[in-house]
């Protein structure tokens, strides 16, 4: 599968999930969702790799890289995430956490001596202030308050654990580690490590048997997780962290277009506007070096 179809795999699932996670938050606890979300997308990919014959044993030191991929990835991201937004709108949720491209690109030079060519740069500053652009409406008359504030270091935390559990995958992919392998054991420690952080917050382990719950868990556990996170994880491994990152960019664009078929958002300058930043910042990222 080329590097294009990859990209556009994860932006597309990327920028659907935010509705989806909408139908998760309520009546069951975010760090338990997530902990079903795991698992779930867990046993998915074990028997996929049954399956396909696909090998899981591995020795002590890949579980260990497995282990922390889950951490990051998979466990303290997610939490989080979906707890920022408790105190603070997605809008400015989408905005903090695209720094992480940002982080991506520094982290980059930092662990593997990557070198970000003008054109990234630009792109992605381009990408930055899109975003900013396009949620103005909806930052504007925000407040700096303790929660506010609260929840937008929640959100940075979750952009930086992403980013590092980037530099995690990329290092794991160095050494011929398989990206569905890893993926399986670290949704697998991840759902653990998740579901441990619950119990010790003292979290009730309930379920809610609605429709909208249960097909919204599905879709985040078979697309969310398991197609796209294998799909965004091996573009990493091909082009980078600091240029795979763009798409923290592009799902809230997405998002945006989505809300706008199906919640009545109406087509705006400042939408027009943005979008365009943004996707004009995706080419110059995206383009191939020459």
């Amino acid at each position: 599968m080329n590097n294009s179809i990859l990209y556009t795999i994860t932006v597309l699932i990327w920028g659907s999930t935010w509705l989806a996670i909408e139908y998760q938050l309520g009546v069951v606890e975010p760090e338990v969702s997530i902990a079903y979300r795991y698992a779930a997308a867990a046993l998915v990919l074990f028997a996929w790799c049954g399956f396909r014959g696909l090998p899981l044993r591995f020795g002590v030191r890949d579980h260990g890289y497995f282990v922390l991929l889950g951490l990051l990835l998979f466990c303290l991201n997610y939490i989080f995430a979906y707890r920022a937004q408790v105190h603070i709108t997605s809008a400015l949720a989408a905005i903090v956490f695209s720094t992480m491209l940002w982080m991506n690109i520094i982290l980059s030079r930092v662990f593997f001596g990557t070198r970000a060519t003008s054109r990234v740069l630009i792109g992605a500053m381009l990408g930055i202030v899109g975003i900013v652009v396009l949620f103005a409406p909806q930052i504007e008359s925000i407040t700096i308050t303790d929660s506010v504030f609260f929840g937008s270091i929640l959100a940075l935390g979750g952009a930086l654990t992403a980013s590092l559990g980037n530099m995690l995958s990329q290092s794991a992919q160095k050494r011929a580690l398989p990206v569905v392998a890893a993926n399986t054991w670290g949704m697998f420690y991840g759902a653990i490590l998740t579901g441990a952080v619950a119990l010790v917050s003292g979290h009730e382990f309930n379920f809610d048997a609605t429709f909208t719950y249960i097909t919204s868990l599905a879709y985040l556990a078979v697309f969310g997780s398991v197609i796209a996170f294998g799909a965004y994880l091996t573009l990493l491994g091909r082009i980078g962290a600091h240029k795979a990152g763009y798409v923290t960019v592009m799902f809230p664009v997405v998002a945006v277009i989505l809300s706008m078929a199906f919640e009545g958002l109406q087509l705006s300058g400042i939408i027009v506007t943005g979008t365009a930043l943004v996707l004009l910042g995706n080419l110059l990222v995206l383009k191939k070096d020459t």
